[in-house]
């Protein structure tokens, strides 16, 4: 049963109960609808109270049944809503936990309401692209006001009751019992003939149409990539300006449009695949824990101080070690002014700075870390570097630690079998900075045990990262990819683009940053050494050389030394085309007698993009990735490809994946391609024969 229905003294109380959020499903918005009529044709009930079991109100709609018939079966929550609002008995709220979407919406159509002083309530359906269609811009401007109804709606944002308790939304916030309380107040206007409904409040405000006129350019001007929150607006403004029927249907029509858009189908499967990605399989909900109550991490360098960061946020205290004195108290500082920084932005406080340092324990002893849960090397990306520290590693620390790397691209296994207890090996791949980056792969080795696979999962919970599984390859699941997008990217140059183009291109596609600029970032000289080591590893893959000449010939490393693709002012880390970059551009097609063409934004666009997506099919196919949507939770959080186009596997679905497998033949094509690079995966053509996406 959903929905829980019993009397109490005149008073029916009906209780949602569908964990863990009590989404409202069919059967709980069948359960409601019932529930009141029942209650309206007992004439011992006078009053109706709707509350929610367990730790919150409602979450809103069930998630389960996303894709699914139950989804648009009657009836609606809409219906469920005017079920309640047209009861002859009052309808009493008792919110508490959280009230989210429909949750909110079916409170705001009851006639009272009561709130847990700590209750979080929002409409955030924004988020996925789309705007409340059950009534929630019309109802929440009427209940707490036009500018806060709207950008509540905008941003999607939750707000805690007790900052909303002096407007109409709640008619009491308590600190105490809320369902008591709202059952106090149902027996207090039980008697009374007519009981308020939101829908008849009139919104009261001083020149609306210039408000709303000025919040529609605001919000084109912050987010013109997306259309929900502009059709926010617009459904708000119904709000104020039509019969309240009549602006539920103009409310409604949008959201159905809203919902056929690529935008709201990219921002809903990022937020499926980031629950997918948890699910692993042999990994059950049986399946033990190691406690983690204390870490320690090799290297307080800027990855191994972030990473140490990521623990004192969590309150878990961190050991930082490292070999010389001058390099902990260096990592150290930085650490301390990053959380200085962020209390100046008012984020922190300069106690909860002093408690997060206090947290990190600064040691130049591997003796000292053995009794710590988990410790994560975060030394430097070479072999016989990372050989050393888990050798000794396994010579400290105590039996069932786990022993996670953060390499980036090195073999897990390999550096697993360096120790005696391989199975207490995985890989902790976390993205700079460290400390802001949400993306965390985590690498299972072929004799990673599956309680410290399921450990770690927990924890990137915890560290509040968004945890990825991959199988163990040269670079994983995101480097591996980004290799061939990089090599895309050089190999137009030596065609004919230059980097401000390529860069440009990428960006206003949606990309937080292009592949030069971000090489700048983080140093050219890095990715030169990974390239001289997988040139001795696969003597076969063809990179372009332009790249190596960047650092061989001109030591452009990147923003650190003031010169890479671009120039950079001293303190300014703005990408100034460079001169001395396009000579050498130059001088390299005349010695390789290259005609320099024209090569266009869309041909950049689907050369960088659908490198990744051909790679990744291998990647897929290889088991190297769990399923597609993993690759695309990896590019979103982890390398900036923008969320609206829902990463590189869904954006090739709305492109169709006939037509990328088109483009790649036509790609491979070209007198300088590399063919066998652009020949389709397996996975790819077997799709496109099957008429099917990638899921």
């Amino acid at each position: 049963m959903t929905a829980e229905y019993r009397v109490d003294s005149g008073v029916a109380i009906v209780t949602l109960r569908n964990p863990p959020v009590n989404g409202l499903n069919h059967a709980t918005r069948q359960g409601v609808v019932e529930a009141v009529t029942r209650a309206n044709r007992d004439e011992a009930v006078r009053a109706i109270v709707i509350a929610g079991e367990g730790k919150l109100f409602s979450g809103g709609a069930d998630i389960r049944e996303f894709n699914t018939p139950r989804m648009s079966q009657a009836p609606h929550l809409g219906t469920v809503i005017a079920t309640v609002e047209a009861s002859a008995k009052p309808v009493v709220a008792a919110l508490h936990g959280t009230a989210m979407g429909g949750g909110l919406e079916l409170a705001m159509g009851c006639h009272y309401r009561v709130a847990a002083a700590d209750t979080q309530v929002a409409l955030p359906e924004v988020k996925l692209g789309l705007l409340p269609g059950a009534g929630g811009t019309q109802r929440l401007p009427r209940l707490v006001g036009l500018e806060r109804g709207l950008n509540m709606i905008v941003s999607g944002e939750p707000v805690p009751a007790r900052e909303l308790a002096e407007t109409k939304l709640f008619d009491k916030v308590v600190d105490g019992d809320v369902l008591a309380a709202a059952v106090a107040l149902a027996r207090e206007v039980m008697g009374r003939d007519k009981h308020p409904r939101a829908r008849d409040i009139r919104i009261d405000y001083p020149n609306p149409d210039g408000y709303l006129g000025w919040a529609r350019m605001t919000v084109a001007a912050t987010a013109p990539q997306y259309p929900a929150p502009l059709r926010c607006v617009d459904a708000v403004k119904a709000a104020v300006k039509e019969k309240f029927d009549d602006a539920l249907a103009t409310e409604l029509s949008y959201f159905l449009e809203l919902s056929t858009t690529p935008e709201s189908r990219a921002l809903r499967h990022a937020f499926f695949a980031e629950r997918a990605a948890s699910a692993v399989p042999g990994i059950g909900s049986d399946t033990p824990l190691r406690n983690i109550a204390r870490a320690a991490v090799i290297g307080a360098g800027t990855m191994g101080g972030g990473i140490a960061m990521n623990f004192a946020n969590a309150g878990i205290p961190v050991q930082l070690l490292e070999l010389k004195q001058e390099a902990l108290d260096r990592g150290l500082a930085t650490i301390r002014k990053n959380y200085e920084n962020t209390a100046k932005k008012g984020k922190l406080t300069a106690e909860q700075v002093e408690q997060r340092m206090a947290l990190i324990q600064p040691t130049l002893s591997y003796d000292e870390i053995a009794q710590a849960d988990i410790v994560i090397e975060a030394v430097f990306e070479r072999f016989d570097i990372k050989e050393t520290v888990f050798k000794q590693l396994d010579a400290v620390m105590k039996p069932g630690a786990i022993l996670a790397t953060n390499t980036s691209t090195l073999d897990v296994n390999r550096i697993a079998d360096v120790t005696q207890r391989p199975q207490d090996v995985v890989g902790t791949h976390f993205f700079s900075p460290a400390n802001v980056m949400k993306l965390l792969e985590v690498v299972r080795g072929e004799k990673t045990a599956d309680d410290v696979l399921a450990t770690v999962m927990k924890l990137g919970k915890t560290l509040r990262k968004t945890a990825v599984v991959s199988g163990v390859c040269d670079g994983f699941i995101g480097n591996r990819m980004l290799e061939q997008y990089s090599r895309q990217a050089v190999f137009m140059l030596e065609e004919g683009a230059t980097p401000a183009q390529v860069d440009g291109a990428i960006e206003r596609f949606g990309f937080a940053m292009g592949p030069f600029r971000m090489g700048d970032m983080a140093g050219n000289d890095i990715g030169y050494d990974i390239r001289q080591r997988r040139a001795q590893e696969r003597p076969g893959m063809h990179y372009g050389k332009l790249a190596d000449q960047l650092i061989e010939k001109f030591d452009r490393k990147g923003q650190k030394v003031g010169k890479g693709w671009y120039d950079y002012k001293p303190g300014d880390r703005k990408a100034i085309p460079s001169k001395e970059v396009e000579g050498m551009i130059a001088a390299y097609r005349e010695e390789k007698g290259i005609q320099a063409r024209k090569i266009t934004d869309g041909e950049i666009v689907q050369r960088l993009v659908f490198a990744l997506v051909n790679e990744a099919c291998h990647i897929l196919e290889e088991g190297i990735a769990l399923r597609a949507s993993d690759v695309d939770l990896v590019y979103l959080t982890g390398y900036g490809f923008p969320v609206y186009r829902g990463g590189p596997m869904q954006y090739a679905n709305e492109v169709g994946l006939y037509n990328v497998m088109h483009a790649m033949q036509g790609f491979a094509q070209n007198p300088h391609a590399d063919p066998e690079f652009w020949k389709p995966a397996p996975l790819l053509r077997r799709l496109v024969l099957e008429g099917r996406d990638f899921e």
